[in-house]
């Protein structure tokens, strides 16, 4: 038989001690009999008459008083502490049974494509966790309570007794061991599946992020995309850049977000993240996308400010253009006919000619290099007009430049008092003048002779003619006497002559050099809109009126012509 200490164990013998009196004797025979075959099958079993027979088989020192022995025994002792250790070995049983289980859950669990049912799983499985290890610590606490117990039970028994607590308190050290190593691998299944469950939620929001992010900065490049540099006229490119400056400040906010995404994506990458390679993939998308971001605007705005450039020269030239045809449509004709306007009006054109922009002085060759990289056909169009304007332009400068040359050119000669000549003077054919100079007037002096020469008296006619070598339409007369009043009227006609001469002649350079050009094709585009296909409101009838005056001025001529050969005629009979 076993001893109690290692119990249970297995049975080698069984030792029956039979009653002394009569009825125990016989109610203990039939019990047996009965029971022999379920509780004692296979098992030699010893029919003893006293306690005496039982020491043949068992030490008296493992014997109990009550079987003759010394052995000190305590029986509801021992079923208390033997309870105690069966049932503190069960809950050890079932505290593993429960571990597996929950680590089973957490490793055949499939996880959700939402954060926040992740979020409510670690809510969960941290609740469950944390109820375990309260049963772990409830039941370790109830081990080391059995342990001291154990220890106090053996500092009290004997040294016969020493070795079968030694036993027990083996035994539960034992439990408690297994205890303790199921927790630490319990701790650290369930410290690194939180930490995966952590880290897939934190994949999910930058996942998350990434996609928000990825759509925000897409969609940044089709706004860039549909800002289309055109060129056509320098408002809508103005507009462009003031489009193109709000998205550029809107892609800056979204490539920051984007910079600090990248910033904690690295961080949970250096973190030993499990999906370490999908996050670096995804930080170098986001850097990509911002670097084509950002070059393709700030190319965009480059190109952007470099056709600005070029169509506000174009249009600084448009209308340095547009200034110099009203700067020659506004010169004053009158004022045109002295020297000294034809010179100031001269001086004019000359000083805008100066002020041209520097485009202009440019060739269209290199202008085209130099902007070839924003050129479009529309472009290519503007400055090829822009310079057939500038040309046409030029065209009509200098003819107005050689026209005020001419009149600047011309000595209008002033009238000459005539000195009075003696009483008698010698009669002179020939030109009296105190310097024979080509460049200025030669005066004539004659005297009427004849039937009437011996008349003579203070007051005798006295005729002065001053010839102007230079322009040989101009030819004065100055004189004295009674037909005086006569030539001063011939001498008024002949200057009014003159001034609609040359009104007639800047009336036809105004109708040949402007009125016609508006019907010239190749100039139709630098003409101002508000000008076109008003010719006639703006010239009115001057055609009408030059056809009058060029008849009239030829009309004038020859009835001059006719009264200058008269006029020489009668000098001859007066000489």
């Amino acid at each position: 038989m076993t001893r109690p200490a290692s119990f249970p164990g297995n049975l080698h013998l069984v030792l029956v001690l039979r009653p002394t009196s009569f009825f125990q004797r016989t109610f203990t025979d039939l019990v047996f009999r009965f029971s022999q075959e379920d509780f004692m099958l296979k098992l030699p079993v010893v029919m003893l008459s006293s306690v005496t027979d039982l020491l043949r088989y068992i030490e008296e020192n493992q014997l109990t008083s009550e079987f003759g022995g010394t052995l000190e025994y305590c029986h509801s002792d021992w079923i208390f502490l033997r309870t105690a250790i069966e049932s503190f070995a069960v809950t050890v049983k079932d505290i593993a049974q429960m571990l597996q289980a929950f680590g089973t859950e957490l490793a055949e669990m499939e996880l959700s494509q939402e954060s926040n049912a992740i979020e409510l799983l670690l809510l969960s499985h941290t609740e469950k966790y944390r109820k375990l290890k309260d049963a772990i610590s409830s039941v370790m606490r109830e081990g080391r309570y059995l342990l001291s117990s154990l220890e106090a039970s053996g500092k009290e028994e004997d040294k016969d007794t020493h070795w079968d607590i030694t036993q027990d308190w083996d035994t539960v050290q034992r439990l408690l061991a297994q205890l303790r190593d199921m927790e630490m691998a319990f701790d650290d299944f369930f410290d690194k599946h939180h930490l995966k469950l952590q880290q897939y939620l934190q994949l999910l929001r930058y996942e998350h992020s990434f996609q928000e992010m990825e759509s925000s900065l897409e969609k940044l490049s089709s706004q860039e995309w549909k800002l289309i540099v055109t060129g056509e006229t320098l408002a809508q490119t103005e507009q462009i850049i003031k489009e193109l400056d709000i998205l550029e400040k809107r892609a800056q906010e979204e490539m920051t977000r984007a910079q600090v995404m990248i910033l904690h994506g690295h961080q949970m990458a250096a973190g030993h993240h499990y999906a370490t390679p999908l996050i670096v993939q995804r930080c170098n998308e986001l850097r990509h996308h911002c670097d084509t971001l950002n070059s393709a605007i700030s190319a965009k705005c480059k190109t952007l400010i470099q056709v600005q450039a070029l169509l506000q020269h174009l249009e600084e030239a448009q209308q340095w253009c547009d200034d110099g045809t009203c700067l020659l449509a506004n010169q004053q004709l009158e004022k045109l006919n002295s020297k000294e306007g034809a010179q100031a009006a001269l001086s004019d054109l000359e000083k805008f000619q100066e002020g041209a922009p520097a485009l202009l002085n440019a060739e269209t060759d290199l202008l085209f290099m130099e902007y070839e990289g924003v050129l479009t056909p529309h472009l290519q169009t503007h400055i090829e007009k822009t310079f057939e304007k500038y040309t046409s332009v030029q065209n009509l400068f200098q003819t107005r430049q050689t026209c005020l040359k001419k009149l600047a050119d011309k000595h209008v000669r002033p009238i000459q008092l005539v000195v009075p000549r003696p009483e008698n003077p010698p009669r002179s054919k020939s030109p009296v003048s105190p310097k024979h100079d080509l460049n200025s007037s030669m005066k004539f002096t004659f005297d009427f002779s004849g039937k009437r020469a011996t008349r003579k008296s203070p007051n005798s006619r006295k005729i002065e003619v001053l010839h102007d070598y230079q322009n040989r339409n101009a030819t004065s007369y100055v004189v004295d006497g009674e037909d005086g009043a006569d030539l001063r009227k011939h001498r008024v006609m002949r200057e009014l002559i003159e001034t609609e001469r040359i009104y007639v002649e800047e009336l036809l350079t105004v109708l040949l050099g402007y009125r016609a050009e508006m019907d010239n094709p190749l100039l139709s585009s630098l003409l101002p809109t508000c000008l076109r296909n008003k010719r006639d409101i703006l010239f009115g009838n001057m055609p009408d009126i030059y056809s009058f005056h060029s008849r009239q001025d030829h009309r004038q001529t020859h009835t001059s012509s006719s009264k200058l050969y008269y006029t020489k005629a009668d000098e001859q009979r007066a000489n």
